[in-house]
């Protein structure tokens, strides 16, 4: 149990998941033509995933979940394959990590619908939030990378590891670095990374109860 047997440092960064399709295979141009298409073919699309239980798999799941739709999930080994059989078209979309999908974005091989985080991304500003395009003000889901340290680990040491991770966090150089690698860099005290990981673990055990999501 994470709660018992670790320390929450600090929430080093937030990972974007974008929703990209291939629309020569779906013939969709932004979220809510997507939603209309998927009620007026309920399960006939098909998502890829990097895997059964990851954000590509649950975040879908999510959507699915807040918007009444259906979808049929097609689980890979790794994003690379995922987002290579979408580009081909075998699937038609993913909603994939910002690092994996910008490649092929750019390249004009598939087209990136929205992002699931709360804000558009500094890089894409064109690219609406899944929130704005179908109104769901609360909607987000991002993948993240938090630092803990073991459980009983003396409070000032805890202190001291997460002023460190902030500053670092704040140095051009290493958000620079984080940033083109597709990730966002957050930093903050500890009880800030303890209040958001309760309210992840409740958002998602609530997503993988109503997907009846089974670990690999």
């Amino acid at each position: 149990d994470a709660n018992r047997d670790f320390a929450p440092v600090s929430l080093v960064v937030t990972v974007p998941i974008v929703i990209v399709a291939n629309t020569a295979a779906l013939p969709v141009k932004d979220v809510p033509s997507l939603v209309s298409y998927l009620k007026a073919n309920p399960g006939k699309v098909n998502f890829a995933s990097a895997g059964n239980g990851g954000s590509s798999h649950l975040v879908p799941e999510y959507f699915k979940y807040r918007t009444g739709t259906q979808m049929t999930h097609v689980p890979y080994k790794g994003s690379g394959p995922a987002i290579a059989d979408v580009v081909a078209g075998q699937v038609q979309l993913m909603f994939d990590t910002l690092l994996t999908s910008t490649p092929h974005v750019k390249g004009g091989r598939v087209k990136m619908l929205a992002v699931t985080t709360a804000q558009r991304l500094a890089e894409y500003p064109d690219v609406p939030t899944v929130a704005e395009s179908l109104n769901l003000k609360d909607f987000e889901a991002s993948s993240w990378y938090a630092l803990y340290a073991p459980a009983g680990t003396p409070p000032e040491i805890v202190a001291r590891l997460s002023a460190e991770v902030d500053t670092a966090l704040k140095k051009p150089a290493v958000a620079k670095r984080l940033t083109d690698l597709g990730a966002v860099p957050v930093g903050g005290l500890p009880d800030k990374l303890a209040a958001f990981q309760r309210a992840e673990q409740e958002k998602w055990g609530k997503v993988i109860q109503v997907a009846k999501v089974k670990a690999e």
